[in-house]
């Protein structure tokens, strides 16, 4: 009998040609992809394009249906996910419809290193403490360590949870939408702060998911596209973020322009068209 292949433990995120089918539909798939230590991506595309199925896999959340996932050096199936989820820090939609609005900031971060939605009767010690500390004003967010979550405007949310998702130190950090539902000013805060935290060599390897090329923080070094499930492009972003593949993904003609670092689309203007009088 032959030897079952190990997989790389350089590799955090490695992908083979899985896939995600749910009542005879193909969610996602079939995907080959790889994510190593300093790397900073982002998974793009529309609305049903696979994103959160893929990203549910990368966080240990979900079984693919066929191939081989494997995540931090351990293969999906062969190994405890409870032990896994902890190396593995996730900002998502669910987790935030799960805080209580009366839990408090301190509390809702330092809770992480428990594995459990805010405190109740667990003991943290200086170095907890210290490091919700340090998470929270890294992303500018320690002025709010004794407010609840309630009175917290939408953007100081989304900060807060990626400061929980950075509380127990994950060697891969997952965002899923970071950005959406906030205002033109909260965005850009929060972009910023992404690409502060992407410059950082010592921040864990980053996937982030969005609809949106204006909100891919500067610093970001590969992209995947997306469309019903299937991979448009990926590798290098400056390599997969173009007009061409953004109209194959988008299913419309596309233009994209870079300025200082950042991505900007919109509909490419059709000639020939009468004028309305």
């Amino acid at each position: 009998m032959d030897p079952v292949p190990q997989p790389d433990p350089d590799l955090l995120i490695d992908f083979n040609d899985v896939t995600v089918r749910r009542s005879g539909h193909t969610l996602v798939g079939p995907v080959t992809w790889q994510v190593e230590l300093d790397e900073r991506w982002v998974v793009l595309g529309p609305n049903g394009a696979g994103k959160t199925s893929l990203l549910r896999m990368a966080a240990a959340e979900m079984f693919p249906t066929s191939g081989e996932a494997n995540l931090l050096g351990e293969t999906l199936g062969r190994v405890d996910m409870n032990e896994l989820r902890p190396r593995i820090g996730l900002s998502s939609a669910a987790i935030a419809s799960r805080v209580p609005v009366d839990e408090k900031v301190a509390d809702l971060v330092v809770s992480a290193g428990y594995g459990v939605m805010g405190r109740w009767r667990e003991r943290y010690d200086d170095l907890d403490t210290d490091r919700a500390v340090d998470v929270l004003e890294s992303l500018g967010a320690e002025h709010l360590s004794d407010r609840t979550y309630g009175t917290l405007s939408e953007g100081e949310r989304k900060r807060v949870l990626i400061a929980r998702a950075l509380m127990t130190d994950p060697e891969l950090l997952l965002l899923d939408e970071p950005a959406a539902g906030l205002d033109l000013g909260g965005r850009e805060e929060l972009v910023e702060r992404l690409g502060d935290l992407a410059a950082d060599p010592d921040a864990p390897a980053t996937v982030l998911v969005t609809h949106h090329v204006e909100e891919i923080p500067p610093g970001f070094t590969h992209g995947m596209l997306l469309n019903e499930g299937s991979v448009v492009a990926q590798g290098l972003l400056t390599d997969v973020l173009t007009s061409e593949n953004l109209s194959e993904a988008f299913r419309q003609s596309i233009a994209l322009d870079r300025i200082d670092g950042r991505y900007f689309a919109r509909r490419a203007q059709r000639f020939g068209r009468h004028r309305s009088r």
